[in-house]
């Protein structure tokens, strides 16, 4: 399902290439900045200067993840990302960045926080 060559481009990848598109997708669906941050560090434990200092620092994905506390709750994100069923991934880092683009595109959706947040 999922190649080593995909594997390693998202490793690759800069936050801070893709952090823009979220805050973009977010804002455009009349969420807010505030609340992506929320999101953010629900995931990854990174509070805003972290989140801030990840991004100006160009970290990769590879870096990003090694450096946060995943939530323990992050496996009951579930359902299809890009193309792939989250639970599905095998790869670790590739499943924790589809985490972030599954709670992005929930945000962007309207959905309530404490769904979200799975509360």
């Amino acid at each position: 399902m999922n190649t080593n060559t995909h594997n390693e481009r998202i490793a690759k990848m800069t936050f801070a290439s893709v952090y823009p598109h979220y805050v973009a997708k977010v804002e455009k669906k009349g969420r807010t900045k505030q609340e992506l941050h929320e999101v953010i560090t629900w995931l990854t434990g990174f509070d805003d200067e972290q989140i801030a200092d990840l991004a100006d620092r160009k970290v990769t994905f590879e870096t990003f993840f090694a450096s946060a506390s995943l939530n323990a709750n992050a496996p009951l994100i579930t359902g299809m990302i890009c193309g792939y069923r989250i639970e599905e991934i095998e790869d670790p880092l590739t499943r924790n960045v589809r985490y972030l683009d599954k709670l992005v595109d929930e945000l962007a959706k309207g959905r309530k926080m404490e769904k979200i947040l799975r509360a």
